[in-house]
Parts: structure tokens; sequence; C-alpha cells
């Protein structure tokens, strides 16, 4: 049997604190922020209060859209 192969994922949950960086930066509020990347307004807030964390496709979405080097 093979050993398996351990997969590095170099995409990461971003911290709270990235999101809201990365979205005042762009001078969004949270509803406009959400709707960038299709999101509903209430599971924005859940990322950036550390409820829930944002999946690494859509904060890579965010900060292409943004004008941020994934």
């Amino acid at each position: 049997v093979p050993a398996a192969v351990p997969r590095s994922c170099p995409a990461s949950n971003p911290k709270p604190e990235e999101i809201i960086e990365a979205r005042e930066s762009a001078n969004l509020s949270q509803e406009k922020a959400a709707k960038l990347i299709y999101s509903a307004l209430r599971t924005w807030q859940h990322w950036e209060g550390g409820e829930s964390r944002m999946h690494p496709g859509l904060w890579e979405l965010f900060k292409i859209k943004i004008g941020k080097k994934p």
C-alpha cells in the first residue's frame, strides 16, 4: 500500500482582522463587500465577527475583486 502523500493547501481561512482590514482598505461597507462576492450581509458579519470562517476561495475572490494580490 503506497504511503499517503500529505496535501498542503496554500490557501487558508482568513482571520476576522484580515477581512475587516481588506474591506476597509477598499472603502466598502459590509453590505457592498458581501454583494461583491454574492454573499448575504449577515454571513459577512459572521465572518468579521469570528462566528464563522470565510472559505479560502471566497477570500481569494474578494481580494481579486478589490485589486489585492491573492
